[in-house]
């Protein structure tokens, strides 16, 4: 199982905006991909409801995980967008 930890860049944390940005991107990548709050239990990533549900804040810790072909790209891809804060969905996701 692939994983990656990262803390929310996005000031507001993942809400509307930044978890839509986010559920696109990982609905892009193709990969299944689990989203959960360090700690807690995992939940379908390319679910906005679900994202939006873990109630992350900015600044917290998450943990992205896969075990699907691609997975290690994928969540580079979908940790750095996390990290950063993107604004929008990078073209490369």
């Amino acid at each position: 199982m692939a994983e990656r930890r990262v803390n929310v860049g996005w000031a507001e944390g993942l809400h509307a905006r930044p978890a839509s940005i986010f559920v696109r991107a990982t609905t892009a990548s193709g990969v299944p991909v689990t989203i959960a709050k360090a700690g807690g239990d995992p939940v379908n990533a390319a679910s906005m409801l679900a994202v939006l549900g873990l109630g992350a804040q900015g600044g917290e810790e998450i943990v992205l995980a896969s075990d699907a072909d691609g997975a290690e790209a994928a969540l580079d891809r979908l940790a750095k967008l996390v990290a950063e804060g993107l604004s929008e969905l990078p073209e490369t996701v």
